[in-house]
């Protein structure tokens, strides 16, 4: 984990990327490192007070990239936006280190909320593609969001969260592996599938009584 934390950016991307084959590749292929890379610049106007230019530069950055990455967004060290087309990052979002976050992702509000607006990213989480994260909450550390989940409200460190509306079906050290964590979205939970095997076994249940 130490050691993880003292590469840069285009390291960190190449080795948890398998279809990474070069820093320089990365550095000149990659829209995802475009977008943070601008955003970095276009966050530091923000602050500054060159608001008006800032939201310029990054729509620029959209219009290059198809990543819409506000400038308010507070976004941590070595974030992997793998693909990264139709992801939007709200105003008030905060990314923590070692995200990665594939294509499709939002970041976003769901217009209720004043002041703090958009959700709260610890670190070392995974958020798979079409997942919408609404609200000023937070996903806790070690997290993985999968694919298309919708995600209304806190999670805790550690957990897998799945669905529409989203919710958690694996946590902490019986299901999910301490450290860094990993990109597997091909062996995510299916919720709808343990729920057909229960009804399966209840119909089974009742022809033996019938």
């Amino acid at each position: 984990m130490a050691r993880h934390k003292e590469v840069g950016l285009l390291t960190s991307i190449k080795n948890r990327d398998p279809a990474a084959h070069s820093r320089l590749e990365i550095l000149l292929c990659y829209p995802g490192v475009h977008a943070v890379l601008g955003h970095r610049i276009n966050h530091f106007l923000y602050k500054v007070g060159f608001k008006l230019l800032a939201r310029l530069g990054s729509q620029f950055i959209r219009f290059l990239t198809g990543i819409e990455i506000h400038p308010g967004a507070t976004i941590g060290r070595r974030l992997l936006i793998d693909h990264g087309m139709g992801v939007i990052i709200g105003e008030t979002a905060i990314i923590g280190d070692d995200v990665t976050i594939y294509q499709g992702v939002t970041l976003g509000g769901t217009g209720k909320d004043e002041g703090k607006r958009h959700p709260t990213i610890g670190n070392d989480v995974m958020i798979a593609s079409g997942a919408k994260i609404l609200g000023p909450f937070t996903i806790g550390d070690h997290s993985k969001i999968g694919s298309g989940s919708v995600v209304l409200k806190e999670v805790p460190p550690y957990s897998t969260v799945v669905g529409v509306p989203g919710r958690v079906v694996k946590q902490k050290d019986e299901k999910i592996k301490k450290g860094l964590c990993d990109l597997d979205q091909i062996h995510m939970p299916n919720p709808l599938e343990k729920e057909l095997i229960e009804i399966k076994r209840r119909l089974a249940e009742l022809e033996q009584k019938a």
